[in-house]
This record gives structure tokens, C-alpha cells and sequence, in this order.
């Protein structure tokens, strides 16, 4: 979407999950970089859910620093996955085989976007080796828990609204084409401008999620939500966070991780700074696109600061 900055590359590759699903991959800037940047991105999106973030970190710091993005299971140009493979955990541990392969040694700087958050938190359950290597993270719009009580700022109907969205989406996807749907998203609009951005809404990045949730199979659909808020509750996962430079993102108009859960996750990491973001729904990356970028230029030059003191020390 966004235009790389003259003189950055892109590479594309695939690699399997340990269940044997392919993962679409991408990277940017230097492989071998002292550090790299891992971008887990939201339920029912792709890679260009953070394609202002690369954009803006290439221009800030080019080859100094390698970026790793993918699809998730079942999400983008990835395979799908079956409806009893699409969970969180699954995520995690595809998170730690992504970093496995592309970023295996050097430090890291992580960075999730609502499913991409607790993404980041199954690993943290899972690769405590892994976390050993962080220098930052970014914590956007996410949740640790309590997925089962968000009404979608309807309190007389959101839950029920929660559950039958998807179900409604994944019955369209079954019974209509995506060349339908692209022609016709009437419903697709209307979820994703009524309930997942804040304001101002840009038509390019309304169009964009459209085109993803269009792109989504209906097990992403309904696997993952389920998932999420029958199994989600990783709050006691935050704490191999503490002391690592951490920020946590909200929207103050997010009607699926809405500011309380922020507040929680801000409060279980020690030393976490919690920024309210006016107006702004769900999709952080794309409708403040340059809050987040900034938020990772600094933590990825406060690592790479760190991580030169840890060079001068003597041994």
C-alpha cells in the first residue's frame, strides 16, 4: 500500500507451521541487522496492517534494522487453517517459528495489533528464550482477558451483536464469492465504519480492512473469535514484560478493546506507559498510523541505543 522509501527492499517467503501450514512471510531492510522489528498483525487482516509502520521505520533507520511481518494462519496470503487450529496459542507458537527462522539471533523490538497482542503474550507463555532477547514492545489495541463482557458500546444487544458479526461475515464468505462481495460489501462497510474505526475515517484505509475481512475464510472468522473469548485470559502472561520498555495503545472510541482493557494490561507489565489515543477506534496502525510509528521509532532507537551500552561494557 504505503510506497518503501528509495533504496529499501522487500523479500517474500514462505515457511511451514509445525502442523504443517503455510505461512506467508515478509521482511524488509538488513537480515542480518543487530536488531529486528516483528510485526503480529490484528484478527482478519494481513501484512499491511502495518504498512504505514514499515514504510516510516525503513525512512527512520533503513538497514540498520531488519523488519519481519506475516500472515497469520488462516489470514492474508497464508494458508487457512481448520476452524480447531485457528487459536491463540497456535499464533504463539507460530510467532516464535517466525522468529526462529528470520530473526534467530540479535535483539528484538515486538510490536501487536489486537490479536497480534495476545499473539505476543501466548509467547511470552511459551519462549521465555525469546523473551529474553526484547528490548521493547508495543502493546495495540489489545486485550489479556475478559474478551466475554465488550457490548461494542451497545449494552443492550453488543454481546449478542459480538457473536453473530462473524457468523454473519463467515455465511457470506460461504455463499457468496469474493468478486460479490467486493462488488456489493454493504455489510462488510458497515462493520468495519461502524464498529471498528474512531475518526476521521480515510476511505483508503476503510477500504483496505473491507478488502481483508473479504480476503478472510469463515473458520479465521469464527475459529479465532471463539478462541479469543472463551480461552483469552493471559493477564499473568504480562509480567515476563516487566521492565522491558513497553507501551500500550488505545483508542479511546475502541469498542473491541476498549480502554479498560489497556488499563489492565498497562498494570500487569512494570514500567508500561499507557497512551489514550482521542477518537481513534480499533485499527491504531492504519487510522493513527503516525502515533504508532512513532511510538516504534522510539522504542526501536531506545533498543538499539541499549544494546551499544551493552557493547562498551567490559566483559
Amino acid at each position: 500500500m504505503s510506497r518503501l522509501p528509495a533504496g529499501a527492499t522487500e523479500e517474500q517467503a514462505t515457511m511451514k507451521t509445525f502442523d504443517g501450514l503455510e505461512l506467508n512471510v515478509r521482511t524488509y531492510g538488513d537480515p542480518d541487522a543487530e536488531l529486528s522489528v516483528v510485526l503480529a498483525h490484528c484478527w482478519t487482516a494481513d501484512t499491511e496492517d502495518w504498512h504505514y509502520q514499515v514504510r516510516d521505520l525503513l525512512a527512520a533507520f533503513g538497514h540498520q534494522i531488519q523488519i519481519v511481518t506475516w500472515d497469520h494462519r488462516g489470514h492474508g496470503q497464508s494458508e487457512p487453517a481448520p476452524l480447531a487450529a485457528c487459536t491463540v496459542h497456535n499464533l504463539g507458537v507460530d510467532m516464535g517459528h517466525v522468529i526462529d527462522r528470520y530473526a534467530p539471533t540479535g535483539r528484538l523490538v515486538l510490536a501487536g495489533h489486537s490479536i497480534g497482542g495476545m499473539t505476543m503474550m501466548a509467547l511470552a507463555e511459551q519462549r521465555p528464550d525469546i523473551l529474553g532477547r526484547v528490548d521493547g514492545a508495543l502493546f495495540c489495541a489489545t486485550s489479556a482477558a475478559d474478551l466475554d463482557t465488550v457490548n461494542l458500546g451497545m449494552p443492550e444487544m453488543g454481546k449478542v451483536a459480538k457473536a453473530q458479526i462473524p457468523w454473519i461475515l463467515a455465511q457470506r464468505a460461504r455463499l457468496h464469492s469474493r468478486a460479490t462481495r467486493r462488488r456489493m460489501p454493504v455489510i462488510e462497510r458497515h462493520v468495519v465504519r461502524r464498529f471498528l474505526f474512531g475518526t476521521p475515517l480515510r476511505p483508503r484505509d476503510t477500504g483496505l480492512v473491507i478488502d481483508q475481512i473479504i480476503n478472510c475464510p469463515p473458520a479465521t472468522m469464527e475459529g479465532f473469535l471463539r478462541d479469543m473469548v472463551d480461552h483469552h485470559d493471559r493477564v499473568l502472561a504480562l509480567a515476563a514484560y516487566d521492565n522491558i520498555p513497553t507501551v500500550v495503545l488505545v483508542g479511546d472510541r475502541d469498542l473491541l478493546t476498549p480502554l479498560p482493557h489497556a488499563r489492565k494490561i498497562a498494570a500487569h507489565i512494570k514500567g508500561a506507559r499507557l497512551v489514550t489515543l482521542p477518537g481513534a477506534g480499533h485499527m491504531l496502525p492504519l487510522e493513527r498510523d503516525a502515533t504508532v510509528s512513532e511510538v516504534l521509532v522510539e522504542l526501536v532507537t531506545r533498543a538499539r541505543t541499549a544494546s551499544h551500552l551493552r557493547q562498551q561494557q567490559p566483559a
